[in-house]
């Protein structure tokens, strides 16, 4: 994946242009189509998502929770914890994903600790917003 796309990205903001590599580099760039579900509330979850481009909808028990676009990241417990999905989401238009697996993630960790610290602060915050 491009280092330069990662920089239009708010969650990577705080990274060094060599740890932008790094996550380039274990990173990968996913099209989806209008209706893909991209997580499902109650599955273990592996994968953190952020969305270059397009949209989707956050619903928890089939209710909606939000909407979320470009620059928006979702999953990102899934990189640090192994635990089930707390929502579902899904593509509302064809759209443009970073994604990164907890396996990716893990090999580059160690190297990143602002990173680290940036996937544990949101998580702080999403627990104590949906508390």
């Amino acid at each position: 994946m491009n280092q330069a796309r990662l920089t239009d990205v708010p969650f990577f903001k705080s990274l060094s242009k060599k740890e932008l590599d790094l996550v380039a580099r274990q990173a990968d760039e996913v099209d989806v189509q209008e209706g893909k579900v991209l997580a499902k509330q109650g599955d273990l979850g592996d994968t953190f998502f952020v969305i270059e481009s397009g949209a989707a909808e956050v619903t928890r028990d089939g209710a909606h929770v939000a909407d979320l676009g470009p620059g928006d990241f979702f999953g990102e417990i899934a990189l640090l914890e192994a635990d089930r999905r707390n929502a579902t989401v899904t593509a509302t238009a064809p759209s443009e994903l970073i994604v990164m697996t907890r396996a990716s993630f893990r090999s580059i960790d160690k190297a990143m600790p602002d990173l680290h610290r940036t996937v544990q602060q949101a998580i702080e915050q999403r627990r104590t917003a949906t508390a």
